[in-house]
C-alpha cells in the first residue's frame, strides 16, 4: 500500500569529511548550502532545487560500518560497472561541457549510450567513493 501523499524528501551521505563532500557538490553540482539544524553531531544540508536535497552527516567515528561503498574491499572502484550498482543520477542541459569539466578536474568517467541510442551517460564516483550517473536531456 503507497503512503497517501508521500514525496521525495532528502538522500543522505555519511562522511568522515563532510566539509570536502559539501564541496564536491557545490562545485560539481551546483548545489547551495541551506540552513541545517544543530545536533550533536556536524551536518551540511545542501539544495540543489526545490525538490532535491541532500544531506551530509558526520561519520560516527564508533561505527563498525564502512565508510563508503568500496572502503570495505581492496576492490579499485569501477566507473565501468557503476550502472549496475547503488547511484544517484542528475540530468544536465549540456552533458558534453559537464563530461569535459569532470575530465579536467581529474575525475575518472565511464560513458555509455542508453540502448535506446538516445541517452548519453557518464558515471563516475565522488570523493567518499558513493556512485554517480549524469544523464543528457
Amino acid at each position: 500500500m503507497a503512503a497517501v501523499g508521500a514525496s521525495f524528501n532528502h538522500v543522505s551521505r555519511e562522511s568522515s569529511d563532510i566539509d570536502r563532500l559539501a564541496n564536491f557538490y557545490q562545485e560539481i553540482f551546483g548545489f547551495e548550502r541551506i540552513e541545517s539544524p544543530k545536533f550533536e553531531f556536524k551536518v551540511i544540508w545542501l539544495r540543489q532545487s526545490p525538490s532535491f536535497c541532500l544531506h551530509l552527516i558526520e561519520r560516527n567515528p564508533n561505527t563498525k560500518l564502512p565508510e563508503g561503498p568500496w572502503s570495505a574491499t581492496d576492490a579499485v572502484a569501477d566507473t565501468k560497472n557503476l550502472f549496475r550498482g547503488h547511484h544517484l543520477c542528475f540530468t544536465v542541459s549540456n552533458f558534453d561541457s559537464f563530461v569535459k569539466t569532470l575530465k579536467e578536474k581529474g575525475i575518472e568517467t565511464h560513458e555509455r549510450i542508453q540502448p535506446n541510442g538516445k541517452t548519453k551517460q557518464v558515471f563516475f564516483f565522488d570523493p567518499d567513493g558513493n556512485g554517480l550517473e549524469v544523464a543528457s536531456q
